[in-house]
């Protein structure tokens, strides 16, 4: 079991920038992804950005050039630094870990954008 806790949500004016952050607990060993979905109102959950044990990472153009994922293995953390936030970033962000074929999710963060 992974347990996942966020942190670092709010409100925040077009313009601004938020920084997401989410420690992972339990059997982390097994964990090869780590990284930020979000799911706005009457929308799926979307990748947002997943940052790989071997450091490769992945973006969605929505937030590409905007935001930074950074992880800290050891630590078992992973955040993600958004910049030039835009009301459509609006949505409740959920940090998820892959363990083998498994995906953790921690129970979610608000981020409102106002514009």
């Amino acid at each position: 079991q992974v347990q996942l806790v966020e942190s670092g949500g709010g409100l925040v004016q077009a313009g601004g920038s938020l920084r997401l952050s989410c420690v992972a607990s339990g059997v982390t060993a097994c964990i090869s992804a780590m990284g930020w979905y979000r799911q706005a109102p009457g929308k799926e959950r979307e990748l947002v950005a997943v940052k790989t044990s071997d450091d490769s990472t992945n973006y969605a153009d929505a937030v590409k050039g905007r935001s930074t994922i950074s992880r800290d293995n050891a630590k078992n953390t992973v955040s993600l630094q958004m910049n030039s936030l835009k009301p459509e970033d609006t949505a409740v962000y959920y940090c998820n870990a892959l363990c083998y074929r498994y995906n953790y999710w921690g129970q979610g963060i608000q981020v409102t954008v106002s514009s």
